[in-house]
């Protein structure tokens, strides 16, 4: 096999490959042999199909599918004969393929870019906070407290009022004709400012029980039911029933229907897992902010397959997270290529910014030591609450071993680029 690599661009190269003629007429060889235990034809027994027949009937399948897995394997061996770097699929131009002679080809494929860190020091960062002071800590006791009030009935009025909760049946219509889902009884709403799509119906306000009320509404314009998004609809609402929240104390007792002893020790836990959060919104915005900064300084050409492939680890780990709180991500009606299009700007920033920081490393022999690991593991193990042996069993594999390498030197070229950022 002869293989001639130029390059078309720094993200691009092109690999001119020629097939040897014994190469190309074993692959056919095979391919008839195989067809013939497969093909049954009238006037022959099963594997007794004579080639020139086969070659008769079915030439063209045959020498595509050749084709294919010719220009496959040897587009696999040139990469690795001449050390191409490839990130994303061959495209293939080539000739008919012809037995007895040599089979030509090029293949064009999107490669790693070899960058250079031109300049990484004085980069302009901001400093963020990611201090929790006692208000926060206190709003989130307030939203764990909502979240086990109670409904009971309204008792010494008949009348709605704000922050009510009501019983409501209601009939709708548009243009005076029906659409889907336009009544509803026994439906239990806020007397609250909002959307009536998102249960809030400020329009009960100083309605009595009993009484029935008619007003118009507009669903907001990306309404899922088609039929009346964007559109105004009539709608007649009865007040049935009102019921008003009961919080709990804020008590010893609460605490321990959180899980905590006292209420001294819930907040204490509030406050660490709002302070967990905030490190890891403050990290992952740092190092956004960083990434941008560096690329800003380190422009180059990235290969549009490596982006992609970064949509790809950012969609997988969306639905994973989805699927890991019970959500099935089939059932929320997405568009993917909204949902694609949104993630792409934040994949390129990683996928350049990744590449910058792996140039650093190189420029700077920036290293992983045991020690190193050994850091590493003693502060995923405390982060995750997860035993130190397992963690270690976790990364025991040269592959997964690796894959924190990359992060390990990642990290030691961001603290570079800090060290030298110019603050405000």
């Amino acid at each position: 096999m002869k293989v001639q690599v130029e390059s078309v661009s720094s993200i691009e190269k092109r690999l001119s490959i020629e097939v040897d003629a014994q190469v190309v007429n074993r692959e056919l060889t095979n391919a008839y042999a195989t067809l013939a235990q497969q093909v049954k034809l009238p006037g022959f027994r099963p594997g007794k199909v004579p080639r020139r027949i086969l070659e008769q009937k079915f030439r063209s399948e045959i020498e595509a599918d050749v084709v294919r897995r010719v220009q496959a394997q040897a587009t696999v061996d040139a990469i690795k004969s001449h050390d191409v770097k490839a990130v994303g699929e061959p495209h293939y131009s080539g000739g008919k393929l012809v037995p007895n002679a040599t089979y030509a080809f090029t293949a064009r494929l999107e490669v790693k870019p070899e960058v250079t860190i031109k300049e990484y020091k004085g980069l302009a960062l901001q400093k963020l906070d990611s201090a929790i002071d006692d208000a926060k800590v206190n709003e989130q006791l307030e939203r764990l407290r909502s979240s086990r009030s109670t409904l009971e009935p309204v008792s010494g009025r008949d009348v709605a009022k704000q922050g009510d909760m009501a019983v409501i049946d209601f009939d709708a219509t548009k243009n005076g004709e029906a659409f889907p889902g336009n009544t509803g009884r026994n439906v239990t709403v806020e007397v609250a400012p909002g959307e009536l799509v998102e249960g809030n119906l400020p329009q009960l306000d100083g309605m009595k029980l009993g009484e029935q009320r008619a007003f118009d509404y507009t669903f907001p314009a990306e309404y899922r039911v088609a039929e009346v998004k964007g559109q105004t609809a009539k709608f007649t609402v009865t007040l049935k029933e009102l019921k008003e929240r009961k919080l709990p104390e804020l008590n010893d007792d609460f605490a321990k229907s959180q899980g905590a002893d006292t209420m001294d020790a819930l907040r204490t836990r509030v406050k660490t897992d709002l302070e967990r959060g905030a490190k890891n919104r403050v990290e992952t915005e740092a190092r956004e902010g960083l990434l941008k900064a560096l690329i800003e300084k380190n422009p180059f050409e990235c290969p549009n397959s490596m982006i992609e492939r970064g949509v790809d680890y950012m969609l997988d780990g969306a639905l994973g997270s989805l699927m890991r709180s019970g959500v099935d991500p089939r059932m929320l009606n997405l568009d993917w290529n909204k949902l694609r299009a949104d993630m792409r700007p934040r994949a390129e920033v990683e996928v350049r910014g990744s590449l910058l920081l792996e140039a650093l490393g190189k420029a700077e022999n920036l290293t992983v030591a045991d020690a190193d690991f050994d850091a590493k593991f003693e502060e995923i193990s405390k982060e995750t609450g997860t035993p130190l042996a397992q963690v270690k069993t976790r990364f025991a594999t040269d592959e997964a071993k690796d894959s924190l390498k990359v992060r390990l030197v990642e990290e030691k070229a961001m603290a570079l680029i800090r060290q030298h950022a110019n603050w405000s």
